[in-house]
């Protein structure tokens, strides 16, 4: 008999062995409330007789999933690992805050200053790692192989999807970043600037954060939402060579699949619907043979579609998607791609007609007491005004976004908080990213420190207004799948 508890989940478990073989042996299972430590789970366990524990009896699944089990159709679907060629995990940087930046310059000059901090450790042979620059495991490989940096490169600036909605310049050398790997020169060829579009997810991460879903044109980072990012192309640019990221296998699976089922149709059809059954056959074989650019849209449209989500929300934890055969294939590429075209075009939407209201800032107050006579100087001497605070606060009751102390957002829809990406909204994904935080970095926070909001204010404003409508028809389009019949 072994007793056990899982951290970081509110379970007990009993294995049970009487002299049987491994897989005869049977486990026991009770649950805990989910926010104890695991001392107080022991001291639970301590005060309660053994025999009295309403242990429940449990099998594990083929994938030795053994509680929140899911009961569904799901190894029947259509696998995404049999679709694509190749799904890959976004670049992992281990140092973003040095080779990412809103600025051009400042971003030159970190990255300046790293080459030159890093290589005076290869040539001095130094092995004390002192912390001016962002140092890890891969970094410290190339050390050992006294492996320099090259001089800094104008051509590695390059954009970079860095978190939903908000876009960075990036430093692409691949001795600065740990996982910038040949799948990611695949998917944006030799110089990472060919044309391609990205479907970006946390599927299979294993978190608790609810499923994500987005897309790009260009790079992500593996922490594009918090929980790790895995990326599917849809093409591929091996030795800069084209190639389709959808296999032919996945093609003929649709191809064969919404044929034979619009000629099924025929066969059960009344005499009334006939023609009409067959006409729609015929445009699907004829006018619209499906593509693999076609089932690119379609994976984009149903990993949007609530009732997918919902109805697979345990088994997307854990693994990467599955697809059904919607009846309408059409409709739902037709839906993906205009979401896709959404989400990777926001920065080209109409800006939404939101309400601005500036106030005139606050005059700086003299807080020090008067000692003497105060002697009256030119009024442009002491018109200094206090520096204005940033907020990027949100009040989702009011629909009001205020962004500093003089100005705010008025007349934000209730729909456009709804779409989420993660347990956030996509104008709270904007509110947070363009905060003014302090750099974690040591040397960063003392020498390039340079991003202050007010640099930005206008450009946010614009993007809180664009991002608006892009939530706004996202969720007109949610709200067409719900009321689908799958």
């Amino acid at each position: 008999m072994v007793f056990g508890i899982q951290t970081g989940v509110a379970v007990m478990f009993l294995i049970r062995k009487e002299d049987v073989e491994p897989s005869d042996c049977q486990i026991f299972y009770t649950e805990m409330d989910d926010f104890w430590r695991k001392e107080q789970k022991l001291q639970w366990f301590n005060e309660n007789k053994f025999e009295k524990i309403p242990f429940q009896k449990i099998t594990p699944n083929k994938s030795n999933n053994w509680i929140n089990l899911s009961s569904n159709e799901w190894e029947t679907l259509i696998d995404i690992k049999k679709i694509f060629s190749k799904i890959s995990p976004a670049v992992n940087t281990a140092r973003d805050e040095w080779v990412f930046d809103q600025s051009i310059e400042s971003l030159s000059n970190k990255i300046r200053y790293f080459i030159k901090e890093y290589n005076s450790f290869v040539v001095g042979g130094k092995t004390n790692f002192i912390e001016t620059i962002k140092w890890s495991a891969a970094l410290k490989g190339h050390f050992d192989k006294k492996r320099k940096l090259p001089s800094f490169d104008n051509e590695l600036l390059i954009p970079f999807e860095y978190r939903p909605f908000k876009n960075l310049k990036y430093y692409s050398d691949k001795m600065l970043s740990d996982r910038l790997t040949i799948n990611h020169y695949e998917m944006f060829g030799n110089n990472l600037s060919e044309s391609n579009k990205i479907i970006l997810l946390n599927a299979a991460s294993g978190g608790q954060k609810p499923f994500s879903i987005f897309c790009s044109d260009i790079l992500a980072p593996f922490q594009f939402f918090v929980d790790p990012t895995q990326c599917i192309s849809l093409y591929r640019y091996p030795n800069d060579s084209l190639k389709s990221n959808i296999t032919d296998w996945g093609l003929e699976q649709f191809q064969n699949h919404y044929s034979s089922h619009g000629h099924a149709e025929l066969v059960s059809a009344s005499k009334q619907a006939t023609k009409k059954i067959l006409k729609r056959v015929q445009d699907d074989t004829n006018n619209k043979q499906i593509t693999k650019e076609d089932i690119f849209h379609y994976v984009y449209g149903v990993l949007h579609n609530p009732a997918y989500r919902k109805k697979y929300e345990l088994n997307l934890k854990r693994e990467f998607p599955r697809f059904p055969f919607y009846k309408d294939f059409w409709k739902w590429a037709k839906w993906g791609k205009d979401l896709m075209n959404l989400h990777i075009h926001y920065e080209d939407e109409k800006e939404y007609a939101l309400k601005r209201i500036d106030e005139k800032p606050k005059e700086k107050k003299e807080n020090h007491k008067t000692f003497f006579p105060k002697v009256k100087e030119p009024e442009q001497m002491f018109s200094t005004q206090a520096k204005i605070k940033v907020k990027l606060k949100a009040d989702k009751e009011t629909g009001t976004i205020e962004i500093d102390e003089i100005t705010k957002l008025k007349s934000i829809p209730k729909e456009a908080w709804e779409y989420k990406l993660g347990n956030r909204s996509a104008l709270e994904w904007i509110l947070d990213q363009y905060k003014e935080k302090k750099p974690k970095d040591k040397t960063i926070a003392a020498k390039f420190n340079t991003y202050r909001f007010a640099d930005y204010k206008e450009h946010v404003i614009q993007l809180l207004k664009k991002v608006t409508t892009v939530s706004n028809e996202t969720m007109k389009i949610i709200r067409e799948m719900e009321r689908e019949k799958e």
